[in-house]
């Protein structure tokens, strides 16, 4: 019961959330506690955000190209809210923020969930 039914999109938000705890812990070796949160919560805007989309395109149940357009195009500007809003906050309410930690986690998170059109929809067995 999954709410994702793309397996590309699931493999992505795995890897992402992934690197987020990554982000995490190289970020607070190099800088410590403040830097670590900071990571984290740049690559985990991406994979809220992207989870957000994941599950509306998934939801999607029509078979026509206007459908399936008018579902992206709205899970797209859905995701592209959350961000903004998102990104928003941690500025106006983390005073401990390191900005290239997290605008950096950000940003490779990002690339992270371009690589779903790498992941096969199917395993081939």
């Amino acid at each position: 019961m999954f709410p994702i039914k793309s397996r590309p999109l699931k493999i992505v938000i795995l890897w992402q959330l992934a690197f987020a705890i990554l982000a995490a812990v190289l970020c607070g070796l190099l800088s410590g506690v403040n830097a670590a949160i900071s990571g984290f919560l740049g690559a985990i805007i991406s994979v809220i955000a992207g989870a957000v989309y994941a599950i509306l395109v998934s939801r999607h149940s029509g078979y026509s190209a206007s459908g399936t357009l008018r579902t992206a195009l709205r899970a797209e500007t859905v995701k592209i809210f959350i961000i903004i809003m998102s990104l928003w906050a941690v500025f106006a309410i983390f005073e401990g923020l390191q900005p290239v930690m997290f605008i950096g986690s950000f940003v490779v998170a990002v690339l992270i969930s371009s690589m779903a059109v790498f992941v096969p929809e199917k395993l081939n067995k």
